[in-house]
Parts: structure tokens; C-alpha cells; sequence
């Protein structure tokens, strides 16, 4: 089995590196990720300049951009068969809600889905987290389970775990995505230059974090799966465009 690991924390984070040993015991393992820092590039693909392909001294390879470039870099020209899954993370900090949006994270393994390849996303649910080993433990779980099916479909799972030592996790459970707030307003300074600058504002608050979200179950200390699609047709609002044109 072959399975392609990559992120958008960078090639050198402490969550891809725990992923690539917890799975190494099940399959052959590359690393592909970003060679800096890319959280929040979400499926951004670059084509304004060539990208570079690097093996550091640990085995892992990094590129010069965005997570999905990496994957889309892997899959489609540097491995020589394709990987039987593209696992994503693990993730400093959580990638609930309308976060799936902007996550790098989401987008590396919405790529490998878009090529046809059962794709994981997972994320440690606490920034700067400390129980790194027990996402990878739930990684192992759930690729072993995704062994034992009968895939019909490519399959693309966002997977949210608590910071809680793997004994105290309570459960695995299949969820929707909640909602958030409207974040908060732009960080307004002024560097030494005197010019003006802006911050992105933090994250808002949950919204929706109701009954069957995905913030519920993690602040209730279980495992979040929730399955993704990237269909984004406003089913209900055709018949509301064809009216109008036939007015």
C-alpha cells in the first residue's frame, strides 16, 4: 500500500511527522509539503512560476508552494503510480465549520479527491497542541477502516480530534459541518515606516455547534468525521434562475 502525506503547516512540522510514523507501519510512506508555513491557502494552485521539488535530510519532499500544489505535484507527475490514499495533517489548531474553507489542510486532501484518490484531512483540535500522537493514532484507525470497504466512490473525510491523550478520547462520530460567527474585524498598526497595515481578525465564535455538528462532538471530547463533498450547484435555486430567465 501506498499512501501520500502532505500538509499546509510545512515539511517540517511536528504533525506530519508524527502522521508519517504512525502510518509507516502500514504502507509506504511520501511526504510532499509545502516548504514554509501555508495556513489558509485553501485550493490555490500555482501558475505564475515554476515550482521546485526538494528531498530534505529526513526523506521528506518540499515545494515552493501551496498545499494543493503539492499533492497535484505528486499525483500527476512525481510518483510513479498512483497512491491508494493522500492523508492531510496532522493540523496545529482545528479545521471545523466554515474554517474548511480557507484550511490548506482541507485543500491537499480535496486534491487527492479530485484526482480519484480516498483523501483524509486531520487536524489536532488545540493551536500549538500537545497530543500530536493521538490524531496519528486515530489516523491509523481510520485508514485501517477504510481498508476493510468497498469503495464505490472517492471518499474525502475531514477529521477533527480533541488534545486529549488517546485513552480519554469518547468515541468516533460521522457529523456536519457547524458554523461560525462573522470574524472579527481587521487588526489596523502602523510599522516603523509609518505605513498601515492590516491583520486578518481572529476566527468568530461558533454559531452552529449544535446537536450532529462537528464543534459539538469535539468539544464533548469525540472524534469529528465528517464526509465532504465539492459539489457547489445550488440545487434549490435553479428552478428559481430558470424563472427568471423566462421572464
Amino acid at each position: 500500500m501506498r499512501i501520500l502525506l502532505s500538509n499546509d503547516d510545512g515539511y517540517f512540522s511536528p504533525g506530519i511527522e508524527s502522521l508519517a510514523q504512525a502510518l509507516s507501519v502500514l504502507a509506504d510512506i511520501t511526504v510532499v509539503a509545502p516548504e514554509r508555513d501555508r495556513s489558509g491557502a485553501s485550493n490555490s494552485l500555482t501558475l505564475d512560476r515554476p515550482l521546485s521539488l526538494k528531498r530534505s535530510a529526513n526523506g521528506f519532499y518540499h515545494v515552493n508552494g501551496t498545499p494543493t500544489d503539492c499533492v497535484h505535484l505528486a499525483v500527476t507527475g512525481m510518483l510513479d503510480t498512483l497512491p491508494d490514499m493522500v492523508v492531510s495533517g496532522i493540523n496545529d489548531g482545528a479545521n471545523m465549520g466554515d474554517d474548511t474553507i480557507y484550511s490548506g489542510t482541507v485543500a491537499a486532501a480535496t486534491e487527492g479527491y479530485l484526482l480519484g484518490v480516498p483523501s483524509l484531512a486531520v487536524s489536532l483540535c488545540n493551536k500549538g497542541g500537545e497530543h500530536f500522537d493521538t490524531a496519528a493514532r486515530v489516523a491509523l484507525d481510520l485508514v485501517q477502516m477504510i481498508l476493510r470497504q468497498e469503495m464505490r466512490e472517492p471518499l474525502l473525510l475531514n477529521v477533527n480530534v480533541p488534545d486529549v491523550p488517546y485513552a480519554q478520547l469518547q468515541g468516533r462520530v460521522v457529523t456536519r459541518l457547524g458554523k461560525r460567527h462573522k470574524a472579527e474585524a481587521v487588526v489596523r498598526t502602523v510599522t516603523p515606516r509609518n505605513e498601515t497595515v492590516y491583520w486578518v481578525g481572529a476566527a468568530g465564535e461558533a454559531q452552529d455547534a449544535g446537536e450532529g455538528t462537528d464543534f459539538l462532538a469535539v468539544s464533548k471530547h469525540q472524534v469529528s468525521i465528517t464526509p465532504l463533498q465539492i459539489d457547489l450547484t445550488h440545487n434549490a435555486q435553479l428552478p428559481l434562475i430558470r424563472s427568471w430567465l423566462a421572464q
